[in-house]
């Protein structure tokens, strides 16, 4: 009979020397449904590992060639396969072995004769363990980034870090609150759906950090956490493609939507905020014009500052549009980016 609990249909490695002790083994495991796969030593499990991505390692200690301390010593030292949960079962059951085992890693200690019920509970809750933490990782990476994350996953208290030159984009929908108005809330929340997750997909492909989406604005700069020289480029690519994904997404739904985008090159502060719903944030003037680019900006077009037209003159072309009133900073040249300057262009 299958296991149908979401651990069920996991793939199990065996590792152990005496052929009737992985008769038992996987007959017991492919009964409830679980995947198996089988070495007689250590050695031979690293090679295994190599082709395969268990879920779960039995882990016999006494073995040729390599015993099971060592197999697991080198599995946690190894960035690829140190996530693997590693159940010891062996007959090796003194308090030192035991203690032995936990230190190098393993998540239990199972002695031989094993009773199958047993057995299988630990499996299962160890599988079930796994799962749950595979998934608040991936939780957490879509709050922050992978660098933060480390870093607060390490138990840094407070994250926060000045970069000396980033840039930041802000994209909203023109007529939002006039449009939301006339719409069902699926169609609503389908539409924005759509728009972001494109977004997201051309933030990704970029490498470009995605800070957050308030209401219809979208906010994402490069250049942090991992300084990088090419930002201003990177994210001014980004923002062409979000125009031409704008423009797809209308030509593929029937839809109308208009986009303005604000760019601004320069220092910021970055950190982390907040304790039961944290959040990954950006502070300083450089990211309060960003914003008002985008808000005094015009439909379909991509508005940048002095700043980040400096930072990408060499690469892209701009149209002028002059001095504007922005919003507690006074009146500001900006200028409209067009595109990607042609080869042997002046």
């Amino acid at each position: 009979m299958n296991d149908t609990s979401p651990a069920g249909g996991s793939r199990i490695l065996i590792v152990e020397d005496t052929p009737a002790n992985i008769m038992v083994l996987s007959v017991t495991l492919k009964e409830r449904g679980y995947q198996v796969s089988v070495a007689t030593n250590g050695r031979q499990a690293l090679e295994v590992l190599g082709r395969i991505q268990p879920d779960l390692i039995l882990l016999d200690v006494m073995m040729p060639e390599m015993d099971g301390f060592e197999t697991c010593r080198r599995l946690k030292e190894s960035e690829q396969w140190r996530q693997i949960p590693v159940i010891f079962l062996t007959a090796k059951t003194e308090t030192a072995d035991i203690v032995k085992g936990f230190e190098l890693g393993a998540v239990d200690y199972v002695g031989k004769p094993f009773n199958a019920h047993e057995l299988l509970a630990r499996v299962h809750t160890h599988l079930t363990i796994d799962r749950l933490h595979r998934e608040n990782e991936r939780l957490l990476l879509n709050i922050l980034p992978a660098p933060v994350a480390a870093r607060l996953k390490s138990g840094e208290a407070c994250i926060a870090d000045g970069f000396p030159e980033v840039s930041v984009l802000f994209a909203d929908i023109v007529g939002f609150t006039a449009m939301s108005g006339g719409m069902n809330p699926e169609a609503l929340v389908e539409l924005l759906d759509a728009l972001f997750t494109r977004f997201d997909d051309i933030a990704r492909r970029h490498r470009v950090e995605k800070i957050k989406t308030i209401g219809d604005c979208y906010m994402a700069v490069c250049g942090i956490p991992e300084p990088r020289r090419d930002h201003a480029a990177v994210l001014a690519g980004m923002a062409l493609e979000m125009m031409a994904g704008v423009q797809q997404l209308n030509a593929e739904r029937g839809s109308h939507l208009e986009v303005r985008i604000g760019l601004n090159t320069g220092p910021v502060v970055a950190g982390v905020i907040g304790r039961s719903k944290f959040i990954y944030d950006l502070w300083g003037d450089t990211v309060n014009t960003a914003s008002r680019m985008e808000s005094s900006g015009v439909p379909g077009r991509i508005q940048a500052t002095a700043a980040a037209r400096e930072a990408l003159r060499s690469r892209f072309d701009f149209e002028e549009r002059g001095e504007i009133e922005i919003k507690g900073k006074g009146r500001l040249r900006t200028w409209f980016l067009s595109g990607p300057r042609v080869a042997g262009a002046a």
